[in-house]
């Protein structure tokens, strides 16, 4: 559905977006990551036919950005991270004003604008003044106007962006809906916890250089030397720590000042069942057993170095 080819954007001295390569299939929600001032926006407006590269190449739904941008226009959905909205009117009347520009006509128009207020769970401010909306409802008006024509990718640039925490978890299960109505979407943001359980796969972009893209199961798999297991017994921690030290597969146990123990396996080992195996023929009690978890903050501070432009 998208694919570029080292695209590239300078403004005088700057790169914005340098040489970014990136492939997203039908269906993949992929989270854009990067500080203001990282690229993002400008790599999204060029898949937008909005901004002209300077070099390489864009597709999206197999059309070119070069050769085929009203194509383009058709098939895209774009919420940029600011937009004007009409003060004085209706927030139906504002729907059924962009879905005329879709040339959506008659009954149908009404009806569009319908589904897509119910969609965002926006139904109840149908008849509400555009200007005495919250920010957050805002954001979703503007996410059903991109809806209206029925695009199969959506580029989606800060949607959560000054939203509270309420409407950011909103939003959140509002971007998985759409996924999962087998749109592809873009979606940037640089708060890293909006985009872990919306995604399938990321992308982390700094200075205009894409660092790293893949799904999140393999970003995460990338940055893990090992896999890392905490786990409590009942009882003093020593002697379920000696055992477990024996075993070949493990490469490290350390007991932390509050009894956790922390163990370390050797590398490539990803099967953990034989600890509480281990421990329970030993006839030691369990009472904490888990897997250290690598989240997407984890795996940006190791791919990045914190550069802005």
């Amino acid at each position: 559905m998208i694919e570029t080819r080292q695209l590239t954007k300078r403004y005088g001295n700057l790169i914005a977006a340098n040489h970014v390569d990136l492939k997203l299939d039908p269906g993949d929600v992929f989270g854009f990551i990067g500080p203001n001032g990282s690229g993002k926006t400008t790599t999204m407006r060029m898949l937008a036919t909005l901004l002209n590269p300077d070099y390489g190449e864009a597709y999206v739904c197999g059309y070119s950005i070069y050769t085929h941008p009203q194509e383009i226009r058709r098939l895209v959905g774009f919420m940029p991270d600011f937009y004007g909205v009409y003060d004085d009117m209706k927030v139906i009347e504002y729907l059924e004003f962009f879905a005329a520009a879709y040339r959506i006509n008659g009954a149908q128009r009404r009806k569009v604008c319908e589904e897509k207020l119910e969609l965002v769970d926006m139904a109840f401010k149908r008849d509400a003044m555009v200007n005495q909306l919250s920010h957050g409802q805002t954001q979703r008006v503007g996410l059903a106007r991109v809806l209206l024509h029925e695009p199969q990718v959506l580029l989606l640039d800060e949607p959560a962006n000054g939203l509270d925490p309420r409407a950011r978890i909103e939003i959140r299960g509002l971007l998985r809906r759409l996924g999962e109505m087998g749109k592809t979407i873009m979606v940037s943001s640089h708060i890293l916890p909006e985009l872990a359980d919306a995604c399938n796969k990321v992308g982390m972009i700094e200075k205009g250089v894409m660092v790293a893209s893949a799904s999140v199961a393999d970003v995460m798999k990338s940055i893990r030397e090992a896999v890392s297991i905490h786990l409590r017994v009942v009882g003093p921690p020593d002697a379920a720590a000696k055992l477990i030290e024996q075993h070949d597969d493990v490469a490290t146990v350390r007991v932390a000042a509050d009894g956790l123990i922390l163990v370390t396996l050797k590398k490539n080992v990803e099967d953990y069942s034989f600890l509480p195996t281990l421990l329970v023929e030993a006839r030691q009690r369990i009472t904490l057993f888990k897997e250290e978890e690598v989240n997407l903050e984890t795996a940006y501070m190791e791919l990045t170095k914190g550069l802005v432009q």
